[in-house]
């Protein structure tokens, strides 16, 4: 057996202990490099981890991000922006769980966070469509679907993270992840659909609002709105860098909250210390996959890894079915940011040899770990759904989320078929 095969026998030996996977990451990555090089420059290799990347200028743009999402939770944009959609598609049929829909795309464009949405979204509008009698299956699985946007439309923590472990421009994995994000958004929308025809769901609609007081809905959602042009166009044309754009979106985040008047010293306190928390929390994860990668590198997993999957012969597209397959299990046990740090630093330098853009792996990446966040056993969204709406069984949300998963392997394809869905925006930079 060689010697990364032990090392990731034991790593997943710890995951399934429950060890926290920043310290599973640590413990092998010292150890397992310890055993090829000794224990004192294993020592000096992790110290040299651990210092550099924490004076990283590049690193200071996840903390500012952090605040900036959590500032705009704070400022309860996110009840307008169901109140704008729902204003527009209340005539429709199956117009809440659409409303919804929206409402987690334009709140994750804010945000960035998958847990934030859903766990959001779900106190705004689940009873609302219980009013109106929507399926509890429909319901929860149109909220936990809907909140995987946030892991792809940007700023997105995991897209962060990715940039950093493979060096990659992350102004332009933000801008990547805007085409693929509206596509996801249309896509969910056709399963709202499908689950409504399906089950033969019939539930009421409303009357037309006037165009007059569509319009006016907008007017809660023109703050949101206008933060989130000022960041990406800010990256798009080159106006600010992309730590510098999450300095300008933390100070934007923090002026809309003062305009709405939600600024409280203790709120204001509890967002700076939540924050730092999940910084702290985050850094140890990310500095864990960095000595990681530095053992994956020096057991020659990577080079082991290239000869299984040269089987493919010179079949690219093989391999990355392959990649696709190992992400879809994956997720039926490890929830997204897991998956990330602990496949990134293997399988990005054998994508980048078959010659695909690192820059496209990235967002079909974070699309596969969509899928993962809503996949059975470990859908993580739906466990969140669950802990918010504690009647509805994970069973009735799985069953709901059927359709979902459907147009997400739609989305994988089209991904695959046509990169350029990725790298048009890039590109035009």
């Amino acid at each position: 057996m060689a010697h990364w095969e032990i090392g990731m026998l034991v790593l997943f030996g710890l995951l399934l202990a429950g060890l926290p996977i920043s310290l599973a990451l640590t413990a092998i990555g010292i150890v397992g490099t310890a055993t090829i090089i000794g224990w004192e420059p294993s020592f000096a290799l992790l110290g040299q981890t651990f210092f550099d990347n924490s004076r990283s200028y590049s690193l200071s743009i996840l903390p500012l991000f952090l605040m900036m999402g959590n500032f705009v939770v704070q400022s309860g944009v996110a009840h307008d922006l169901y109140d704008a959609a729902y204003a527009w598609l209340r005539h429709r049929r199956g117009g809440l769980a659409i409303a919804t829909i929206l409402a987690c795309g334009g709140f994750s464009s804010v945000c960035g966070s998958s847990l934030a949405t859903a766990s959001t979204m779900a106190k705004i509008s689940m009873p609302s469509m219980r009013r109106f009698g929507y399926p509890d299956g429909l319901s929860t699985a149109s909220i936990a679907a809907g909140g995987t946007l946030g892991i792809l439309i940007p700023p997105s923590v995991i897209l962060m993270f990715y940039g950093l472990m493979t060096q990659q421009d992350i102004g332009k994995l933000f801008i990547a992840g805007i085409v693929p994000g509206i596509l996801g958004v249309c896509l969910y929308v056709a399963a709202v659909w499908m689950s409504m025809k399906a089950g033969r769901v019939e539930v009421p609609v409303e009357p037309k609002l006037p165009l007059i007081d569509r319009i006016r809905a907008l007017k809660g959602v023109s703050g949101a709105l206008a933060l989130f042009i000022f960041v990406m166009g800010g990256i798009y044309l080159g106006v600010f860098t992309p730590t510098e754009s999450a300095g300008m979106g933390a100070a934007g985040a923090f002026l809309l909250v003062v305009l709405r008047r939600r600024m409280r010293l203790q709120e204001a306190l509890s967002t700076l210390y939540d924050t730092a928390k999940t910084t702290a929390m985050m850094n140890f994860i990310l500095f864990g996959a960095l000595t990681f990668a530095n053992y994956v590198n020096l057991s020659g997993m990577t080079s082991d890894m290239q000869t299984i999957l040269t089987g493919f012969g010179d079949n690219p597209w093989g391999v990355i079915l392959m990649i696709t397959l190992i992400y879809l299990v994956l997720g039926c046990m490890l929830e997204g940011l897991s998956m990330i740090t602990l496949t990134v630093p293997i399988f990005y330098p054998i994508v980048a040899q078959y010659g695909f853009d690192l820059i496209w792996f990235g967002i079909y990446v974070v699309i596969v770990t969509e899928v993962s966040y809503i996949t059975p056993p470990m859908g993580l969204n739906a466990f969140v759904l669950r802990s918010v709406v504690k009647d509805v069984s994970l069973a009735t949300i799985f069953r709901g989320l059927s359709s979902f998963l459907v147009v997400d392997v739609v989305r994988l394809v089209l991904i695959l078929i046509f990169p350029t869905i990725a790298l048009l925006l890039p590109n035009l930079m």
